[in-house]
């Protein structure tokens, strides 16, 4: 089982900046991608922003130019440095890790794990 917790979100005006932090603990596991994703009410979940163990990223075309990914392969840590908040940035941010976990029996397996979700409500 891989954790993830995450950190950083909370009330900001419109034009305001946050970052939101997520760690990943447990088993030995090794972590492929790592994300962040959003739901605002009544929508559907959406990826904000990816970035894989190599250090490709992506990001979705709402927040480019406006967000910044970042990762410690090393701590199993992963940012999301957001600028220029809008209202329509308002939503529930998740932090979402997938990769290879070692079973009980050695065996390694893929997995997903998300974070229980932090909230971001920009004012306008």
């Amino acid at each position: 089982q891989v954790q993830l917790v995450e950190s950083g979100g909370g009330l900001v005006q419109a034009g305001g900046s946050l970052r939101l932090s997520c760690a990943a603990s447990g088993s030995i596991f090794v972590i492929g991608a790592m994300g962040w994703y959003r739901q605002a009410p009544g929508k559907q979940r959406e990826l904000v922003a990816q970035i894989r163990i190599g250090g490709s990223l992506n990001y979705a075309d709402s927040v480019k130019g406006r967000s910044t990914i970042s990762r410690d392969n090393a701590k199993n840590t992963v940012s999301l440095q957001m600028n220029s908040l809008k209202p329509e940035d308002t939503a529930v941010y998740y932090c979402r890790a997938d990769g290879r976990v070692a079973g009980t029996s050695g065996r390694w397996t893929d997995f997903t794990s998300w974070g229980q979700g932090t909230q971001v409500t920009v004012s306008s």
